[in-house]
């Protein structure tokens, strides 16, 4: 297929200019541009360059005009639509594959699934899954399972007219009358308010645009929520709605204006205040308002103070305040009078330690919870207030992760939390915090016979560029597992935002391992594994620790003959995308083949755009570009403007079409760059799906996905039933 694209040759001498400014404009060569033809199967993107000059550099972007922010452009549709059918071409040997992977997928889950009851006032509060459908039906139930079930939602139903539904916000006001939930309908994470009178299934007339969180007022005729805006949709405003009025008597009770910020609103457990919080990734600023005064005015806790970040809860008349103020790097938690919080006078309570971070708690009426990561583990504390000793819930495996799951009950006696490890399926445990007996309410069902003994689990450490020892979690098939640097390897990694990249159990990687594949977790510097220094060893000017990480984990399983380049297999998505690509820049000769989900690939140019998502906010997690400091690190690595003239192992890429977070373009403009530069026969596919970031919201459609995923990687390594 012949297809004529076009190129601009004045952007090599406009390569050259020196500008101090940052100026952005297209490159044309008379009226019309020249014109060269490629012979190749895959679609060839016209090159049609953008010049952003900038600190003394130009940044030439052929590929600039992939980028639709409205999505309608025909001229684009028309190009995902080609690329989408070049991939199903190329894959469309694997259609038998898929479709077995996906019987034995959906043949390993418990299709009519409940979820555990949570006891919220006299209802009982569950999900359940039916067979064949694609989605949740959230119900209740008065005082006792046995008792008449009451759907308050089903997806399905409200599905009908869409292709896409995804559940945001859920809750039932204290009275227990209304519903209020928000939809999105199509992957942009704009999502709608409903509001159901439930005594009589209706919807009430008024809908209300764009919400992110949602909180009742104890009297149940108020409603709080927050918005995103229109700019850069960025959640900024919080508002107050009275049950039965017009929406525009709404009253607007908070504005945030700094770009950087986000809003949200939530109620102290004992539900005794209202909290709007405000903040960005290392700042943060509190308000609160009594939940007994619903009409009345927030009051500030303390301003903001560059650097410090506070989060707030309440008991007993003080307010619990983890922070890591004073240095606190590894967070604290400090109490002060809920009468004066604003003051100077705020108490040590739990204090900091340097070797362990304080990555969350929660208050009971009765015990202070805290979840904690030590020495790369995560542990339970249950703590009595006034002496602060307690006992700590421990864990066996060698990998594994533990969670608080919903506890929304102040008086209870019992923590729930959530348990599970590459080996041992998803757990849901009460702990009696007054006895400390342990009580299993359920397990992810694995039919089909699983047997955890037939797998093992294991965690090494790999010696990283800089000398540092970075943990690599590993589960295998015992039977097919030999240690002679011949097994099928998937090596998966992440690395940003502190983001622990955690162990978890999935009955569908067992069609992986038990086809003889290694399944590996990098836990590269970057996220939280090892406490806040591990985050900021890998942020802003220290993120190439990530990626060097992530090659010494991969060279590691190498040389102890876990795999070998041949048959290694690595994956990353959104951030992790990043990640990926960088490496695939530094060393693509280690790998036999790389999967990047909704990649982030182009951070210099969408760091140089205000105008995006998150990109303001962004500037404390990759740097501000604007600043020639970070401008030069940035670019050093970013994997769209590191492409080089070298080979490149088979690659295949996927991205949602309505992904608010990173851009359909990005992913598409490394496509298409990579394959016009690479010097390999090897094969790029890319899929662009109609979804937002976390692909399908139906879980039949996510299982396709997911088996071609798997059918591929298996047919990389020459695995093909």
């Amino acid at each position: 297929m012949k297809i004529k694209f076009l190129i601009g040759v004045m952007s090599i001498l406009l390569s050259l200019l020196v500008v101090n400014s940052c100026t952005t404009q297209e490159v044309t060569v008379g009226q019309n541009n020249i014109v060269k033809e490629i012979k190749a199967d895959y679609p060839v993107v016209a090159k049609r360059p953008i010049v952003t000059n900038i600190h003394e550099y130009s940044i030439v972007d052929d590929y600039s005009w992939l980028k639709d922010i409205d999505r309608k452009n025909k001229e684009i549709l028309d190009y995902v639509r080609e690329e989408n059918q070049y991939a199903e071409k190329k894959l469309s040997k694997l259609a038998d594959f898929k479709k077995k992977l996906y019987n034995e997928i959906i043949g390993r889950i418990d299709q009519s699934d409940v979820s555990v009851p949570v006891r919220l006032d006299d209802y009982l509060y569950y999900s359940r899954d039916v067979e064949g459908k694609q989605y949740s039906v959230y119900c209740r139930k008065l005082k006792d399972m046995n008792a008449e079930e009451e759907i308050l939602l089903d997806l399905n139903k409200l599905s009908k007219n869409h292709k896409f539904i995804e559940l945001g916000s859920y809750k039932v006001s204290p009275d227990n009358r209304f519903l209020a939930y928000t939809l999105d309908t199509s992957g942009n994470e704009h999502y709608t308010l409903y509001i159901n009178y439930l005594q009589y299934n209706k919807i009430m007339p008024i809908t209300i645009e764009r919400v992110d969180d949602i909180e009742w007022s104890n009297d149940s005729r108020n409603i709080y929520y927050s918005t995103t805006n229109e700019e850069n949709e960025r959640t900024d405003k919080v508002f107050r709605h009275v049950i039965g009025t017009k929406l525009e008597d709404d009253k607007l009770l908070y504005r945030e204006d700094d770009p950087s910020f986000y809003v949200w609103v939530n109620k102290t457990k004992d539900k005794k205040y209202l909290l709007i919080g405000t903040a960005n990734k290392t700042t943060s600023e509190m308000r609160y308002l009594a939940t007994d005064n619903p009409l009345g005015s927030l009051t500030m806790v303390v301003p903001r103070k560059e650097g410090v970040e506070y989060y707030m809860e309440h008991h007993d008349n003080k307010f619990y305040i983890l922070t890591n103020e004073k240095r606190a790097k590894n967070f604290k938690i400090m109490t002060v009078d809920e009468h004066t919080p604003y003051s100077s006078k705020w108490n040590n309570y739990y204090e900091h330690r340097r070797d362990v971070y304080l990555e969350d708690y929660e208050l009971f009426e009765n015990y202070f919870v805290t979840s904690e990561i030590s020495k790369g583990k995560r542990t339970i504390r249950v703590i009595d207030y006034e002496s602060l000793i307690g006992k700590e819930i421990s864990f066996d495996e060698a990998a594994y992760t533990v969670s608080l799951a919903w506890n929304p009950n102040f008086d209870s006696n019992k923590l729930r939390y959530i348990y599970e490890s590459l080996t041992t399926p998803y757990s849901i445990v009460d702990y009696d915090m007054k006895t400390g007996k342990k009580e299993f309410l359920k397990q992810q069902k694995v039919l089909g016979g699983y047997d955890r003994i037939k797998y093992k689990s294991e965690k090494i450490f790999a010696r990283s560029k800089d000398g540092t020892m970075v943990p690599i979690s590993l589960v295998y098939s015992r039977e097919k597992f030999k240690n002679d640097g011949k097994n099928p390897l998937l090596l998966y990694g992440y690395g940003a935002y502190g983001d622990s990249n955690d162990p978890y159990f999935s009955s569908s990687r067992l069609s992986m391992l038990d086809r003889g594949f290694v399944f590996a977790l990098a836990h590269t510097r970057g996220g939280r594994e090892n406490g806040e220094k591990w985050y900021e060893d890998g942020k802003l000017l220290n993120k190439k620790n990530t990626f060097n990480d992530f090659i010494a984990c991969a060279e590691h399983l190498i040389t102890k003959k876990y795999t070998s380049s041949d048959k290694m297999i690595i994956e990353g998505a959104s951030a992790g995308g990043l990640l990926i690509g960088a490496v695939l820049n530094m060393r693509p000769e280690l790998f036999k083949s790389a999967v990047l989900e909704v990649p982030f690939l182009d951070v210099i140019n969408t760091m140089l755009d205000p105008s995006l998502s998150a990109t303001v906010s962004e500037y404390d997690e990759w740097g501000d570009p604007n600043d020639k400091f970070y401008f030069d690190y940035i670019r050093s690595y970013c994997p769209y403007q590191n492409i080089k003239a070298q080979n490149y192992p088979n690659i295949y890429v996927t991205a949602g079409f309505n992904d608010p977070r990173v851009n359909y373009w990005e992913p598409a403009k490394w496509v298409a760059k990579l394959r016009e530069t690479k010097t390999d026969n090897n094969t790029i596919l890319l899929k662009i799906n109609t979804a937002g970031h976390g692909g399908s919201s139906g879980r039949y459609d996510y299982y396709k996905e997911l088996a071609l995923k798997y059918a591929y990687m298996l047919d990389q390594v020459g695995i093909t039933e």
